[in-house]
């Protein structure tokens, strides 16, 4: 009689699955052949269970795959099988049974693995469809949306792979299957321990690469026009200079937005320390917007790259690198004038302005005109939360009403970053303001915990929910609209005066930090208190 697999068998690193299309594991070149006597027929059933309708091919290890029905479940599954059993299959068997543990959208789903001495098999998933190398090599590169939301799938795939503590090592185009219904999965783990989640990652990057020029950046010896052959062998090496540096996206194929094409380079670079695939994950599910959520139809140029009739904005410029600050300074200092102005109008007397109303004369009325402008006074504000669009996990959300509690001794803070932009996978982090009905606003200030963080702030008609999705819709329509210039990155108060239409009254505020200052041990940022100055 068959026996099951022991679910106790020691897995080293990963799960273990294998694409019926021919894509699965790469075959070391000094592995023995797979000896194949014996071989099972059409209309055999297995373990009295999996009927094997049809022989599809061996995948790149050698093992044959069946497609079958299960006769219990009737449903379709992959029957992978190696002869003989016993100690020959044992990787391919830890494999399953790790497998079988990781459950996700995005991962091949292994049902069984069994071993009867003179041959072992392992059942799973049968996904109709093609690999990523057989799509790509048929129609071509792919456009930009599409590279990415298949990117997402593969990350979020190795985000749950990596949450157990195991690693893949086995990314390449020819285990990211894509299904006739469009679902992406990620198939064919390996168990030899050969790799790190770091490589996983990375490889995540030769996906998008590949995705998007229909090279593969990582060396291995090209096949040009090969019909056969499996995996990345198969795949031309990516265009290369004089150095043996590879070529980026964008100079491969027009139409890459930027910031893909930096996310991919970066990836790649072993210079750079990649994210987490959590991490990543969530990038990329930021970026992959169905083009059916209207509402976020404009979200991907704010990273990608900017419309050429419009004027690029800030945190697309460069993929989220540091603007240019010298006008940004220039302004600053025009706004310390008018700032020591305004307190020598008022009459050098001790008093918060922040606490206390403060009027000011109106220059602008006619002579004789009895009419008074209404007076300048702190602004109550009715809701206050944090904004963090690009967080599955959004645990920096709490403390947000110490913003807005009249005490600069606490306030709400991020946690501490590796880099100054949020580790280069957000575009930031904000404080949103609701003042509960429209006013006249005259300037916001905001007190920060340190000097050197850059910020700017913006403005929007409509409160989406605090939720990823509706943090997601209000980035989106804020960030369209900012109110006065970036200030200079200099000391722990900001103050935005100089943009507000006087003609027109704001009901939300979003205070927009891009840029965090470097302490002892990363980069952080409190925001204290912020107060909102109008009529």
């Amino acid at each position: 009689m068959p026996s099951s697999a022991d679910p106790s068998i020691d897995t080293i690193t990963e799960g273990g699955r294998v694409t019926q299309v021919g894509e699965g594991q790469e075959a070391e070149e000094t592995a023995p052949p797979v000896m194949t006597f014996g071989a099972p027929t059409a209309g055999e059933i297995l373990a009295e269970r999996y009927e094997l309708v049809e022989h599809i091919n061996n995948d790149s290890a050698g093992r044959l795959v069946w497609r079958g029905v299960d006769v219990v479940l009737r449903r379709p599954v992959a029957v992978v099988l190696r002869y003989p059993g016993g100690d020959s299959a044992t990787e391919m068997l830890q494999a399953a049974v790790a497998a079988s543990r990781v459950i996700h959208p995005n991962l091949v789903g292994v049902y069984d693995a069994i071993d009867e001495a003179d041959r072992a098999y392992v059942v799973r998933e049968w996904v109709d469809g093609q690999s990523l190398r057989e799509l790509v090599t048929t129609d071509g590169a792919l456009d930009p949306a599409r590279a990415t939301a298949i990117g997402n799938a593969v990350a979020s795939a190795l985000a749950a792979v990596h949450a157990t503590g195991m690693v893949h090592g086995n990314v390449h185009p020819g285990t990211v299957m894509l299904s006739d219904e469009g679902r992406v999965v990620l198939a064919d783990a390996r168990t030899d321990g050969a790799d790190s989640q770091e490589n996983d990652i990375r490889a995540v990057g030769g996906i998008l690469y590949f995705a998007l020029t229909g090279y593969w950046p990582h060396g291995e010896a090209p096949l040009h026009g090969a019909t056969a052959g499996h995996g990345r062998a198969a795949i031309p090496d990516a265009v290369r200079d004089a150095t043996g540096g590879i070529a980026a996206p964008r100079q491969v194929r027009a139409g890459v937005p930027a910031y893909l094409d930096d996310l991919t380079m970066d990836l790649l670079d072993p210079e750079i320390a990649p994210p987490s695939s959590e991490v990543l994950a969530a990038e990329l599910g930021r970026l992959d917007i169905p083009a059916d959520e209207h509402f976020l139809a404009q979200a991907g140029p704010l990273r990608f790259s900017a419309d050429t009739d419009e004027e690029p904005s800030p945190l697309a410029a460069a993929g989220g690198r540091k603007v240019a600050l010298g006008i940004a300074g220039l302004l600053a200092v025009a706004l310390v004038g008018l700032l020591i102005g305004i307190s020598a109008l008022g009459g050098g007397d001790d008093k918060d302005p922040k606490t206390e109303p403060v009027a000011r004369p109106s220059n602008s009325a006619p002579a004789g005109d009895t009419t008074s402008a209404a007076p300048i006074r702190k602004l109550a504000v009715e809701d206050v939360r944090i904004i963090d669009p690009d967080s599955k996990v959004r645990d920096e959300l709490d403390d947000a009403e110490k913003v807005i509690d009249g005490s600069e001794d606490e306030g709400w803070e991020t946690q501490t970053y590796k880099t100054a932009n949020f580790g280069n996978f957000k575009r930031g982090m904000g404080v949103w303001l609701d003042l509960g009905s429209p006013h006249t606003v005259k300037s916001v200030r905001a007190v920060l915990s340190a000097s050197g963080a850059s910020a700017r702030l913006y403005t929007g008609s409509n409160d989406p929910g605090s939720s990823s999705a509706g943090d997601k819709a209000l980035v989106a329509e804020y960030l369209k609209s900012p109110i006065g210039e970036v200030p200079a990155a200099g000391g722990t108060t900001m103050t935005f005066s100089n943009g507000f239409d006087p003609d027109k009254k704001y009901r939300y505020l979003l205070f927009w930090l891009t840029e965090l200052p470097e302490n002892d041990r990363g980069y952080k940022i409190g925001v204290q208190e912020i107060t909102v100055q109008g009529s």
